[in-house]
């Protein structure tokens, strides 16, 4: 086994030290006694307690997530449709307008995107009355747009990796389409679905931007607050959402290696 250099190590070392320092401070300051977030007053688990009292955050915490779901769930039906109507379908007409279309949001900027969806539901409000203002359901909207694009990667390269071999043998015995998929290759691309899922929920909590052109009153998600909150001043609380976010996300990461691991040993 070769051993890496000094000089590789010590790069290594910098470079994680650079990416999670920052990560680790601020769980080292969500237990700061001060008010201050960058003032050390001693060791306190209070601000865990203030936050479990601050119904702004928490509201805003639970919609983010709700949104998060609905969003991931609304990308996870439409990408994979869109991904098959491009692997399987062939060369039908108008598949390049459509494979650039389901592509765009991938490159486009967010303030376009967000900018655009604001336009469309003013436009639809003026012309059909909905959708009436903005709220929870247009920044799910909004998400499932841009998280649809993500989806469809994942799963169309799962697509194409695919043996059809395999559905063909269970049309040539009799069963029809609709069953093929269900029975072979939805299980067979249940790990890409998993997977765009969880990287649309991923990006419907992270977003700002786009969330800031569609929300309206009392549709605040989580990274509004906690952008508001630079502005106006930051408290421990953040830090003590951000650890407890931190965890939970760390813990869920292990368990999921452990569920790994113990399949390949099987």
């Amino acid at each position: 086994m070769k051993r890496l250099s000094p000089w590789l190590l010590s790069m290594m070392t910098l470079g994680y030290l650079f990416l999670y320092g920052p990560i680790l401070s601020l769980v080292v300051y969500s237990f700061n006694d001060s008010r201050l977030v960058t003032v050390w007053g001693g060791v306190s688990t209070k601000w865990y307690g203030s936050l479990a009292e601050n119904e702004k955050l928490l509201s805003a915490a639970w919609l983010s997530l709700k949104i998060a779901a609905a969003s991931a769930t609304g990308a996870i039906l439409l990408g994979t449709l869109s991904a098959i109507a491009l692997v399987r379908f062939g060369r039908f007409r108008g598949r390049f307008v459509f494979s650039a279309m389901t592509a765009a949001p991938l490159v486009m900027p967010e303030v376009i995107t967000g900018l655009s969806m604001l336009l469309l539901f003013v436009s639809l409000q003026q012309v059909v009355g909905w959708p009436d203002g903005r709220s929870a359901l247009t920044i799910a909207i909004a998400h499932i747009t841009f998280a649809t694009a993500y989806v469809t990667i994942v799963v169309r390269a799962r697509l194409s990796q695919m043996d059809l071999s395999l559905e063909e043998a269970a049309l040539d015995l009799g069963a029809r389409p609709l069953r093929v998929f269900m029975t072979i290759t939805l299980p067979l691309i249940a790990p890409s679905l998993i997977a765009g899922w969880l990287l649309a929920f991923t990006l419907s909590l992270d977003d700002l931007v786009i969330a800031s052109f569609v929300s309206g009153p009392g549709s605040s998600t989580l990274p509004m607050v906690v952008f508001s909150s630079v502005r106006l001043g930051l408290t421990p609380e953040i830090n003590a959402l951000a650890t407890i976010l931190l965890v939970t996300v760390a813990v869920c990461v292990i368990f999921a290696g452990r569920a790994l691991r113990q399949r390949d040993q099987k």
